[in-house]
């Protein structure tokens, strides 16, 4: 089978009989497999439904678009919110990061593996420190410094490279900035943020140290969708680890950085394979 001819169908609409068999008639009737499928009611039945349908159609690229209107009747009857899009069709990520490099260098690695179901076309920086790193595995760097008399400047020159490298989701890998609602609007739920768990008990430059004097027995990080409201956006992925009276700040913030790459590199593949749909403030991630 190849990737090619995969596609994937992302539904969310007012739950009702018929909408598994509709939409399974329809692409049954188009000469479409189905191979893998998803799905969730919200309120037992009595909410919104949500599915996500793998299918397998031979030329699905040349065929792409007729399928998309043929289905907007469908879409109609039941009210849907839908979106289709074909495996082999990788998202473009540009990755934002500042001075600290534990989750660039995850997402580095999974694309340089192919372990990553995206394209990493470019890294934004507010530092020049990774700019060697970088450019070693043949992606382009590019250093836009940001204070805050400069801010609107600097985000203008951000969102210029961001089109000129066609990017369709950015990452922020611990990116020590706070974008601008203006920026925001250009990429609505398509910034994902990383950050460690102790937000809003423990803020400022030193969290880690401040859990270790309230002696917290439980370190762990957060993805989420980038919103206005800061670090309180849909959330799409969370982990965590027990610690103990035997652990001092260090071994919190290497604990840490190993939760918040691994955390963020989850939320990041879930997001480029489809996997995650939103629900108000909330996601259903079918993973």
């Amino acid at each position: 089978m190849s990737a090619e001819d995969v596609g994937r169908l992302l539904i969310s609409c007012p739950d009702r009989p018929g909408i598994v068999a509709a939409v399974s008639h329809f692409l049954f009737d188009r000469g479409a497999n189905i191979i893998h499928l998803d799905q969730h009611s919200t309120q037992r039945g009595e909410g919104v439904f949500f599915t996500r349908i793998d299918f397998q159609l031979q030329d699905l690229a040349a065929t792409q678009e007729n399928l998309q209107q043929a289905f907007k009747s469908v879409a109609g009857r039941f009210g849907m919110q839908w979106r289709l899009s074909r495996a082999a069709q990788k998202k473009r990520l540009a990755i934002f990061v500042s001075r600290q490099e534990h989750a660039l260098l995850e997402l580095l690695w999974q694309h340089r593996a192919g372990d990553l179901a995206a394209n990493i076309v470019v890294v934004i920086s507010n530092h020049s420190n990774h700019a060697e790193l970088v450019e070693r595995q043949g992606i382009p760097y590019v250093h836009v410094p940001v204070t805050a008399a400069t801010k609107p400047r600097a985000e203008a020159e951000q969102l210029r490279v961001l089109t000129e490298f066609g990017v369709d989701t950015i990452v922020l890998a611990r990116y020590m900035q706070v974008l601008s609602a203006n920026f925001l609007q250009h990429y609505p739920a398509r910034i994902i943020n990383i950050h460690h768990s102790f937000l809003p008990a423990f803020v400022g430059a030193n969290p880690y140290q401040a859990a270790y004097d309230r002696g917290v027995k439980l370190i762990g990080a957060t993805a989420h969708y980038v919103s206005e409201e800061l670090d309180a956006g849909p959330i799409i992925e969370q982990d965590v680890r027990r610690i103990d009276h035997r652990h001092d700040p260090e071994d919190l913030r290497r604990f840490g950085r190993y939760i918040e790459r691994v955390v963020l590199a989850r939320a990041v593949g879930w997001h480029a394979e489809d996997r995650v749909l939103l629900h108000g403030n909330k996601t259903i991630v079918f993973n």
